[in-house]
Parts: structure tokens; C-alpha cells; sequence
């Protein structure tokens, strides 16, 4: 699919597609920041997206260990000068300051010069790196069970050691990042001049797409899209009845996506732009939008969605959301001049609307053992798509309000063991 081609979404390809390679490369890896979210985080291992990095209890030497999330005071940590707070005054803290891997991990009252306090979040990886140290926080043996210790261990590309920074979905800021132009805390209803950036993506007939708050090319807004729904019901801009003239939802086990057609200059995409890419990372690790969040329910109640990928252009859509240890693979973001039919090959076909199951897709670029880079000399055909079953026809879509709330209505404390297993420090699950 060709896309805009002004000046300045031309330049920003040049900068995404440097910024991918360099990613790839570990370039930037190699330059460990805080994360592009703001405020009090969740810490979820992306071996299971419902669990949380959690401190035991608000004492010095508590453990640091998995557990359910909640959104619990023990499961908000907050980046600040350096160190990564609980409970507002207690830092994450090396145990004894000993870097042997294996060394569980534990909470200390805060202190400016403890070494011991001092970590760095890799914005590309998602790790958590010991300040000065080639040691990060890591899963002990991949285990996701609840109270299982998160440790110290050497720094490798591993599962064990990505955490993924967010919010519960009924606890969300008003705004997520710096520099973002709308909102994440939305509300309920609908507004025709929302700045809701909180999307969802449900199933055919309960999904978002992101798209400019006004009439202009995605190109040229992509850091300000707004959410645009089929539900009302969540503070955001209603897809209006007609837009969509076709909608195929499918469910994998690792991600959902949507593909389709219809009159996107309905929702302010300018009639003739032939499209762009928005994503949660963009080429500055901010996103586009800037502050944009991505909810689902298909594989936990309220769960945030980390890798994302939406393709809009005046015609045509498509829209997926990745979980797991192969997500940033299965949502990869970096090939955002090829549009939807190569990024996401599936049924486009018009005037159907449905919903299916379907195997994973082959990552987009990667053929056999090679791996396509975006303008390399000879682009590769699209994958072809997965194979589908269980599918079931809907009528068309058509707008209507949210069939339950948005967000789990209690909030609990976990329980916790009294005392934590010893960690296992003989390797990893392997993957």
C-alpha cells in the first residue's frame, strides 16, 4: 500500500526504519533510560501480562516476588532519581549488595546514595538493569506462579527479564506520557470531540481504531489520534453507522486482530491519503499516538495490550494486538510503509462481517532465515494468511453501548506466602 509521501512523514520513515535497525541491533539497548510511562507502574513479565512484579509486605527486607495484579499499593512502583519506589518512601533493592545471580531481590527504605537502589529500564527491551552492573531483574526459572522470587541475573534476551510497564484499566492517569495531547482517564459515554486515548479491542463488533482528531493525513498526525469506537460507554468518539463496510475479527493464541474496508473520512482521515502506521513504540519509543493505551478482554479481564499495531488509511484498516514472550515479533512496528495487506495478510473482502479463530501468522519480514529490512533492494510477497476456523457471520456493525464495564468493579490485596521458595539458579525455561 503506498502511503503519504509529504516531507515530513518521509522523514520520519527514514528516522523509524534507523531506529528499527539500531533496535534490532541493540544499539539502543545499550543506552537504558526510565520508562515513556509516567507515574506510579505496573511491572508485568510478559510471560503472563495478568502478573505483576509485587513487594511482599511495606517492611525493610520484604521480598520482591509474582503475583496476581491488582493495582495494589505493593504493585506501584514509581521511576524516581535513579531508584524504583514502593509504598513512597522503599526502593527495589540488591539484597546485601551481592551481584551473584540468584540473589533474590528485596525492598529497603530509600536512601540517595545506596548503590544497591540504583536501576535503569532499557526502553527497547523492557529490562531492568542494576545501575553499573550487567545484572537485571529476572524471573526465577520463568515461573509465573504466584510468590515465585524475581532475582538478580546475568543480562541476557530473555523472557524472564522483560517487564512491561502500565496501569490498570480502572486506575488510569490523566495523561500517561510528556507531551501527550489527550487523555487516558475518559470516563463513560461517548463525546463527538473526545481526546480519549484509552482504546480497546474486543471482538467485530467491540473494537477501537485510532484516527486524527480532525480531518487531516495520518502521517502528519499520528502523535495525536484519538480513540474512535464501536461501543460508547468509555469517554471516547463513536464510529458512525455506515463507516464500516466490512469488519473480520480473528483470535490466535498470541494476539487478536481486525482487518477491513470502508469510509474512514467518516473518522477525519483525509479522503485520498493513502494511510501510515500507528503503534505503541513509534521511532522515539513514545508511540503514536503519544499516551496511547490499547485494553482487551479476550485473554484476561481489562488486560493492556504492550505491543500494538494499527494500519488506517482512507479505504482500509487493519488492527492487532500482541501478548506474550513473541509479541514484539508478532506486532512488529518497523515495516510501516507496507501497509496492511503485507504487515497483516487476511480477508479484507467487503460486506462481510465476522469473527474467527486462527493460527499465528508468520512474523511479518521474516522469511526462512533471512529477515526482510525495509528498503532493502527487493521486497518479498506478503506471508500468505493464516488459516482460520470457527467462524461465524454478524450483521453489519453498527454502533451501541458497552455491554459490561470497562474495568473490574473490587479491588483486593493479594495474599502472600510467609515465606518465599528458594530460587532456582541452574537456567531458564528456554524458548
Amino acid at each position: 500500500m503506498q502511503l503519504s509521501q509529504n516531507t515530513a512523514f518521509v522523514n520520519r520513515i527514514a528516522l523509524a526504519a534507523l531506529v528499527g535497525a539500531l533496535s534490532m541491533r541493540g544499539v539502543l539497548a545499550a543506552n537504558p533510560t526510565t520508562p515513556m510511562f509516567q507515574g506510579k507502574l505496573l511491572l508485568q513479565t510478559v510471560l503472563d501480562n495478568g502478573k505483576c512484579m509485587t513487594a511482599a509486605s511495606n517492611s525493610d527486607g520484604a521480598a520482591v516476588v509474582l503475583q496476581g495484579c491488582t493495582g495494589a499499593p505493593s504493585q506501584q512502583w514509581e521511576f524516581k532519581d535513579g531508584a524504583v519506589k514502593v509504598y513512597g518512601n522503599k526502593c527495589l533493592d540488591v539484597t546485601s549488595g551481592h551481584d551473584n545471580n540468584g540473589n533474590n531481590l528485596q525492598i529497603w527504605s530509600c536512601s540517595n546514595g545506596n548503590v544497591n537502589q540504583k536501576w535503569d529500564y532499557d526502553i527497547w527491551g523492557n529490562r531492568l538493569i542494576w545501575k553499573g552492573h550487567n545484572k537485571c531483574a529476572d524471573l526465577s526459572a520463568g515461573s509465573t506462579a504466584d510468590g515465585n522470587p524475581i532475582h538478580l541475573w546475568d543480562c541476557v534476551w530473555n523472557p524472564n527479564q522483560t517487564w512491561n510497564t502500565g496501569y490498570m484499566a480502572n486506575a488510569l492517569p490523566n495523561k500517561s506520557q510528556n507531551g501527550q495531547s489527550g487523555t487516558n482517564n475518559c470516563g463513560t459515554g461517548s463525546d463527538p470531540n473526545s481526546m480519549c486515548q484509552t482504546a480497546w479491542i474486543n471482538s467485530a463488533d467491540d473494537f477501537c481504531l485510532w484516527s486524527p482528531p480532525q480531518v487531516g493525513n495520518i502521517g502528519d498526525t499520528e502523535q495525536h489520534e484519538v480513540a474512535w469506537c464501536t461501543r460508547s460507554g468509555r469517554g471516547t468518539r463513536v464510529i458512525p453507522n455506515g463507516t464500516l463496510k466490512s469488519v473480520h475479527f480473528v483470535e490466535t493464541p498470541d494476539y487478536v486482530q481486525i482487518t477491513g474496508v470502508g469510509d474512514f473520512t467518516k473518522i477525519n482521515v483525509r479522503a485520498g491519503d493513502s494511510g501510515g502506521e500507528l503503534d505503541n513504540r513509534g521511532p522515539d519509543g513514545k508511540g503514536n499516538p503519544i499516551g496511547g493505551l490499547l485494553y482487551g478482554n479476550t485473554f484476561g479481564n481489562a488486560m493492556q495490550y504492550h505491543e500494538w499495531t494499527n494500519f488506517m488509511s482512507d479505504k482500509q484498516f487493519c488492527i492487532r494486538a500482541c501478548k506474550g514472550p513473541n509479541a514484539t515479533k508478532l506486532c512488529n512496528h518497523i515495516y510501516d510503509v507496507m501497509g496492511c495487506e503485507w504487515n497483516m495478510p487476511a480477508n479484507y473482502a467487503p460486506n462481510q462481517f465476522e469473527e474467527c479463530k486462527a493460527d499465528d501468522a508468520i512474523p511479518m519480514g521474516v522469511y526462512g532465515t533471512s529477515t526482510f529490512k525495509q528498503g532493502d533492494a527487493t521486497t518479498p510477497p506478503p506471508h500468505p494468511a493464516p488459516s482460520s476456523s470457527q467462524c461465524k457471520s454478524l450483521p453489519s456493525i453498527t454502533s451501541s453501548p458497552v455491554k459490561a464495564k470497562r474495568a473490574m468493579d473490587k479491588k483486593f490485596t493479594p495474599k502472600f506466602p510467609e515465606q518465599t521458595p528458594p530460587p532456582q539458579v541452574n537456567g531458564y525455561k528456554q524458548y
